[in-house]
């Protein structure tokens, strides 16, 4: 029976793996399609949202038959508990990524992206999800914990962002939409600071919220 449970334990992190994936394939997607000013790239990064989803319903699917079929001892209702409430800051990430390419569709902030280097944000957004699902999976307490810190590098791209735009905001319409593809982003960093909260919480026991 517990060798069962454990092969669906490790289904369970191949299944948040590649959830991960899909958020982080999905943070990419949106910016390029800002970057290239890509209606293509925008749909597609909006169909795999709809995917990201899906992949919630499924995952929360099979922490219930964990919790229900199993007698799970406090470290694995630790895991299972942590994993819910992990996919619903990641099924937030696909969101915010959807969110950035409906913006793209309507508007070409392109030119404000390049100048203002949105390129370097997205990639410490997208370090922050892929790190905080790793520290999950490995059970790797100094890596949740350096993800948490890593929000002030997040933070700081979108305070450069804002303060570069300012100037343009009254004269370019554009630019207060680059400030909400920033602010998606930013966002996207204080979801991933949850989950690594959550992997706390999984292994200690202990959740200790930064906001």
């Amino acid at each position: 029976m517990r060798n069962r449970f454990d092969r669906q334990l490790e289904q369970l992190n191949t299944e948040l793996i590649e959830m991960g994936a899909m958020c982080e394939r999905a943070i990419e997607g949106a910016v390029q399609a800002v970057l290239k000013a890509d209606i293509d790239q925008a749909k597609e990064t909006i169909q795999l949202d709809h995917e990201i989803d899906q992949q919630e319903h499924d995952i929360e699917g099979l922490c219930l038959k964990l919790l229900m079929q199993q007698q799970p001892v406090a470290r694995d209702l630790r895991q299972i508990s942590a994993a819910l409430k992990m996919i619903t800051d990641m099924e937030r990430i696909g969101d915010q990524a959807s969110d950035i390419s409906e913006i793209v569709q309507t508007v070409d902030v392109q030119k404000f992206a390049h100048e203002l280097d949105l390129a370097s944000m997205a990639d410490a957004a997208v370090r922050m999800v892929t790190e905080s699902v790793d520290a999950y999976v490995k059970k790797d307490l100094e890596l949740a914990h350096r993800v948490v810190a890593e929000d002030d590098i997040v933070d700081a791209h979108f305070v450069r962002i804002k303060n570069g735009l300012m100037l343009h905001i009254m004269n370019s319409e554009c630019a207060l939409d680059l400030l909400m593809i920033a602010k998606y982003l930013e966002r996207i960093g204080d979801h991933a600071v949850n989950i690594a909260e959550w992997v706390e919480f999984s292994i200690t026991g202990v959740h200790t919220s930064g906001e």
